[in-house]
């Protein structure tokens, strides 16, 4: 019986006993009508207004989800839907479960993610808050393509269809408002066929303040999104800053350099430049660790391309390189011990000897530095038995 169902339309439910019946009847009209069979399958999450007696009376089938959240409610459902294909949606009666035809039209013709959006398709006054329409799904969507290179344009849309077999691929982790994040992060990062289609949205159908949160909720969303891009959250700043405090280290390592003939920068600058250059360098450790970590623990997909650069390096060319970079602190540092000697060990021409020190103390910081991230990284890639 199981295989005779095509479609599973499912959504999240706590406390919406006003609105989530005409959502399951919309959807279950549109199914009648176009010859599509399939159900409906509430994950809900708690409801004490009786949500779920309201469900079953309407002949969807809710599955309880006692783990808290957005996502885990979801996933509840998506993990107990018997269809082919999946169409989720928030049972609020914003999304507009009347009109799934542009989605399963998508799905048959073999796509795998079929993402509503909502900025083609019309949204009605009042349905979603200026501050979203205008900065929250905009900006956080920008950052989803940039990031992730994905073609999706309303990264946010909570109406999107999907083939059921692709929730294993892509084990999705979240429980939170995150969880629409991820899986779109998660489906571009495994190559999923991906494609948008037109749809509306409605003002909220409930008397009662929705649980989305604007400030909370939009940095959970951006913090996702740069965790699961090593590349944006550690190592492209990090190449920044360090290619930074080299050129203001190059600039201020011989002597004052001035501009304008009225503002001159001497060993101060210099000593800034050497806390970028640790700094840019412990932000691209970092970026190495987290994407080591990510493939190794199934978050992110092996990339071909690093794993051919790994496969040249080693624990031991890392130990060697940092051992190297910090003798060559040490010399700078038995250096300045002889300019200081040639003094009798007495007062020193603070700009002068500022110039040996402090490059010596960041080459010994950073060598030191990349021997311990040699370690590290070969901690983390050790085989592990799955």
């Amino acid at each position: 019986m199981n295989d005779q169902i095509e479609l599973s339309v499912v959504m999240p439910c706590l406390n919406e006993a006003e609105t989530i019946g005409t959502c399951i009847q919309k959807a279950m009209n549109w199914m009648q009508t176009n010859g599509v069979n399939g159900e409906v399958v509430i994950g809900d999450n708690g409801s004490t207004d009786g949500s779920q007696q309201l469900a079953t009376e309407l002949g969807a089938r809710v599955v309880a989800v006692p783990r808290k959240g957005y996502g885990s409610a979801l996933m509840g459902a998506i993990e107990a839907a018997k269809g082919k294909y999946v169409i989720m949606g928030d049972s609020d009666d914003s999304y507009d479960f009347a009109n799934l035809g542009p989605f399963v039209q998508e799905l048959r013709a073999g796509k795998d993610l079929v993402m509503g959006n909502r900025f083609k398709g019309g949204i009605a006054p009042g349905a979603m808050p200026f501050l979203h329409k205008y900065l929250g799904n905009p900006v956080l969507s920008f950052i989803g393509r940039l990031f992730f290179n994905c073609p999706v344009r309303d990264f946010h849309c909570g109406l999107r269809g999907f083939r059921q077999d692709i929730v294993s691929l892509l084990d999705l982790k979240t429980t939170g408002m995150e969880f629409a994040s991820e899986m779109v992060v998660k489906a571009t990062i495994f190559k999923l066929n991906i494609t948008e289609v037109p749809t509306t949205l409605a003002k909220d159908g409930r008397s009662r303040p929705p649980h989305l949160r604007t400030w909370r909720d939009g940095w959970r969303h951006l913090r996702f999104l740069l965790i699961y891009s090593p590349r944006w959250l550690f190592l492209y700043p990090g190449l920044f800053l360090m290619l930074l405090g080299t050129i203001l280290g190059a600039l201020t390592i011989q002597g004052p350099m001035g501009i304008f003939d009225q503002v001159f920068f001497d060993t101060n600058t210099l000593l800034y430049a050497g806390a970028l250059m640790i700094v840019g360098f412990q932000a691209v450790s970092f970026g190495v660790f987290t994407r080591t970590y990510a493939v190794e623990a199934g978050f992110l997909p092996a990339n071909k391309s690093l794993n051919k650069f790994a496969e040249k390096l080693s624990v031991e060319a890392g130990l060697v390189f940092g051992l190297l970079v910090f003798l060559t602190g040490i010399a700078g540092t038995f250096y300045s011990l002889y300019l200081w000697q040639e003094t009798h060990f007495g007062s020193l021409d603070y700009p002068k000897i500022l110039r040996v020190v402090i490059p010596s103390v960041v080459f010994i910081i950073m060598g030191l530095q990349t021997v311990l991230s040699s370690f590290f990284l070969g901690v983390l890639s050790v085989n592990k038995k799955k």
